[in-house]
């Protein structure tokens, strides 16, 4: 946003917790700005203070740091001395980067000037659900270490790929983020223009793309893979008329069907959804049901969760806000259950028909799913990242069919057959 006064109005509208917020703030802020520097820093800071308060039990991974730095412009933009605003707004900047996996591909400062652009909230957005849901696995699995690479891309951006493999609970655990900018292949150009349409010029079109990716495959078959991905686009037409759209969401893949998880899982994504428009989880819902459809077999991948591509309304603003709290409940809909079923023993053959699902997922990925072709049309792209999304192991059988009547055969009739899990 332009400036935290914006902010304040947009949260008035938005979700009764957030409305509360925006009063707080308003209330300690006073409807004039008091009499020199001293009192209107006393004042901003009651009114951050009292905001922050508000916002606290919702958890928000970017906190007071980003809530003083918003504040901070709401301030400059009200006639409070600007520099020392800015000065303090650079400061929070570095130190959320601190809590950081790795130092951002854009650099702080580049984040700063950036932090009321799209391009440099997403950035600090997925950056932060990358630091969060790492801690969250790290603090789970004490068997092995996260492996941060920071790679760069020759022809513009980078990313930072945190890979644990081989731990006591997860076989292979990747959180990634990207931020590429550059120019489309026409490969990949081609793929955006059969869904959108785009104007290049000399068959150039420049883009930017960012985002975050995981897929978690724990060890235990009763523990279920989980994959999100949440992103942001901008193209630049010939006129110089630019494009952008966000994508992603969050979807669970179970080995064997566990229905208290299906449903929590669905239901801390629905209330995710519900907070901005009821009629968004059932439609997300349907359409990663729809999406996640292996062709050739016949069945999902999973038993879904929420999927969204090529968003563009109702607007930028509404959408980022519905992204973020998506991207908030990854670690709610997933840690539990990963807390839940970690321990509990299996038999060889619940493992034997782990690794044949595990094959199905690996189908999907390397035949349809978009963000692997998409990222292997893309000039400078990481490979290894892109790859991250394959299990260690998985395993083909000629013929296989499990009995009737089965946990096999259950979970097999759900991935034919999706379910409404939350009414």
């Amino acid at each position: 946003m332009a400036a935290a006064a914006q902010l304040l109005r947009g949260a008035a509208r938005g979700p009764p917790a957030l409305a509360a917020a925006a009063a707080a703030g308003r209330r300690a802020m006073g409807s004039a700005p008091p009499s020199g520097a001293a009192g209107w820093r006393r004042r901003r800071r009651s009114a951050l203070a009292a905001a922050a308060g508000a916002l606290g039990g919702l958890g928000l991974g970017l906190g007071l740091g980003l809530w003083r730095r918003r504040g901070a412009a709401m301030a400059a933009g009200e006639g409070g001395p600007g520099e020392e605003a800015a000065a303090e707004e650079e400061e929070e900047v570095r130190r959320l980067c601190q809590r950081f996996m790795a130092p951002p591909v854009s650099g702080p400062r580049e984040l700063w000037r950036r932090r009321r652009h799209m391009r440099g909230r997403m950035e600090l957005l997925i950056m932060e659900t990358q630091a969060e849901v790492c801690r969250a696995l790290a603090a789970l699995d004490r068997g092995a270490a996260f492996t941060v690479n920071t790679w760069e891309r020759k022809e513009g951006g980078g990313g930072i790929s945190c890979v644990l493999q081989d731990g006591h609970i997860f076989e292979k655990a990747g959180v990634n983020v990207s931020v590429v900018f550059g120019h489309l292949s026409g490969e990949a150009a081609q793929q955006m223009k059969s869904r959108k349409t785009l104007k290049d010029k000399d068959g150039k079109l420049p883009f930017c793309a960012m985002g975050v990716s995981s897929v978690i495959h724990p060890k235990n078959p009763h523990v279920p893979t989980v994959h999100f991905n949440y992103r942001y686009f901008e193209i630049e037409e010939a006129d110089g008329t630019k494009q952008w759209w966000f994508g992603g969401g969050t979807d669970l893949t179970p080995t064997y069907l566990n229905k208290e998880d299906a449903v929590h899982f669905h239901k801390t994504l629905k209330e995710a959804c519900d907070k901005h428009d009821p009629k968004l989880y059932p439609k997300y819902k349907k359409w990663c049901d729809d999406y996640f459809y292996i062709k050739h077999r016949g069945e999902r991948r999973g038993i879904g969760g929420i999927f969204f591509d090529d968003l563009d309304s109702p607007s930028k603003e509404e959408v980022f806000q519905f992204v973020q709290s998506c991207a908030k409940a990854i670690v709610p809909c997933y840690i539990p259950i990963v807390k839940k079923h970690c321990h509990d023993p299996f038999t060889p053959e619940e493992k034997l028909w782990q690794q044949l699902r595990r094959g199905r997922y690996v189908e999907f990925n390397l035949v349809y799913d978009r963000g692997t072709k998409f990222g292997l049309a893309t000039p400078g792209s990481r490979i290894e990242s892109i790859l991250m999304s394959l299990p260690l192991t998985a395993r083909w059988e000629y013929m296989h069919t499990p009995p009737e009547n089965s946990r096999e055969a259950e979970i097999l009739e759900v991935l034919r057959n999706p379910k409404d899990w939350v009414h």
